[in-house]
């Protein structure tokens, strides 16, 4: 088969849709099917926009989705072996919005020009015509090549994606896809969609049977302390903690040897915190958790408590430095000046940040530097801009951040 030419076809075809009407009968049905749709949603194909979020709002929703849970299958089937071919791929929601975008770094930043990017909206209603988001409508797989896509500024890009479901309940939950040039249209490159798919959904069916066996023999509690307000689901209740409670559960969780109320008040408050209003508050989180849950003499937990701060620590335990950034949702109650607290909270970001600069991947890179932890921090910054093609526009931002620090704290 002669591509160029069959592009070229296309092409012809495409305008001919566009300017008459014209049913296109040598394009391929599903092709025309989504062409039909995009023109009934007012698709503009000669429009650049697509709607986008703001990277902090992108980092919340994407961790807690599902498509989280395969991302690390994604990554050892696909991206392994593509760093340097120009192809990429693309994890979307159900709705089509891109949550990652990993691969080729040229490729990205040339994709990033038609914001195909994280955090962009391609779902078929939105930008017309392409695989993640036709394939997501018609609930298949679906390969687009060249001139088959809608928004004629995508013509110079082929994709091949398929859908991920929920192996419980069926719900669709996204897509994977690859997109790059003419030869992500080949046959083979939709089967390896579908086997990456096929691998997703299996470990998606591992994690649903073995969290409904941990809810057969597990009991306890949760504990989140990292980003934000302190957390604690205890009983089937979310409770929204005081920070003192969260410092005293947190401090116990840790010490599971227990603690005398004199070494419990020195962790609490370098001031020397009196005994008796260590009691005190103890007694006070009884009455939340129950009156056997913390024992006395010494004081430790008698019920077993899960933390965000040890799930942190178990993925970068096994080389998961990905699985731990997803995890890590911001530093350790950053209000507390508490020291046993503000020591934990260091110890935290020093491995996490250590992981990070071991594995030296952009894309974790670039959600650490965005970060709370991570955006002041130069030598990070120093390090992600060294993984970045000096040409590219992440490599400028990259470098305006570094002088910008360095003006900051008079370096340079």
């Amino acid at each position: 088969m002669d591509a160029s030419r069959v592009a070229r076809d296309v092409e012809s075809a495409h305008d001919a849709f566009l300017l008459q009407g014209e049913s296109a009968a040598d394009v391929r049905p599903v092709v025309l099917d989504s062409w039909q749709r995009s023109l009934r949603n007012g698709v503009d194909p000669d429009s650049e926009t697509t709607d986008s979020w703001a990277d902090a709002d992108l980092r919340s929703y994407r961790n807690s989705h599902p498509m989280s849970i395969v991302r690390p299958i994604v990554r050892r089937l696909l991206l392994d072996d593509i760093a340097e071919t120009g192809l990429l791929v693309a994890i979307s929601d159900a709705d089509g919005r891109l949550l990652w975008v990993e691969g080729d770094h040229a490729a990205k930043d040339r994709a990033a020009l038609m914001n195909f990017a994280e955090g962009a909206d391609w779902s078929e209603r939105r930008v017309g015509t392409n695989a993640p988001g036709t394939a997501l409508v018609v609930d298949d797989c679906v390969q687009i090549f060249a001139s088959e896509h809608f928004s004629r500024v995508v013509q110079d890009w082929s994709c091949s994606a398929a859908p991920v479901h929920d192996p419980l309940s069926g719900a669709m939950l996204g897509a994977i896809d690859i997109t790059g040039g003419p030869r992500v249209a080949a046959p083979e490159v939709l089967s390896l969609v579908r086997a990456t798919v096929a691998a997703a959904e299996a470990h998606l069916s591992l994690k649903a049977a073995g969290a409904a066996l941990g809810s057969q023999v597990r009991t306890g509690s949760t504990l989140s302390v990292l980003g934000g307000p302190a957390e604690l689901v205890h009983e089937g209740r979310r409770i929204q903690l005081s920070r003192r409670h969260a410092e005293v559960l947190l401090l116990l969780s840790e010490n599971p040897e227990g603690m005398s109320a004199d070494r419990l008040a020195v962790l609490l408050d370098e001031a020397d915190l009196d005994a008796v209003t260590v009691r005190a508050e103890v007694s006070r989180l009884r009455r939340v958790l129950g009156p056997d849950a913390v024992t006395s003499r010494p004081y430790r937990l008698a019920i077993p408590l899960r933390t965000d701060v040890a799930a942190v620590r178990s993925a970068l335990d096994g080389g998961d430095t990905s699985g731990a950034l997803g995890r890590y949702r911001g530093p350790l109650l950053p209000e507390s000046n508490a020291p046993g607290i503000v020591e934990l909270r260091e110890e935290l970001r020093t491995a996490m940040r250590a992981a990070l600069l071991r594995a030296a991947e952009p894309g974790l890179m670039r959600e650490w530097t965005l970060a709370a932890d991570g955006r002041d921090d130069r030598d990070c910054w120093a390090a992600y801009r060294a993984l970045l093609d000096p040409a590219s526009a992440r490599y400028a931002q990259a470098s305006a951040r570094i002088e910008l620090l360095d003006r900051r704290f008079g370096r340079g």
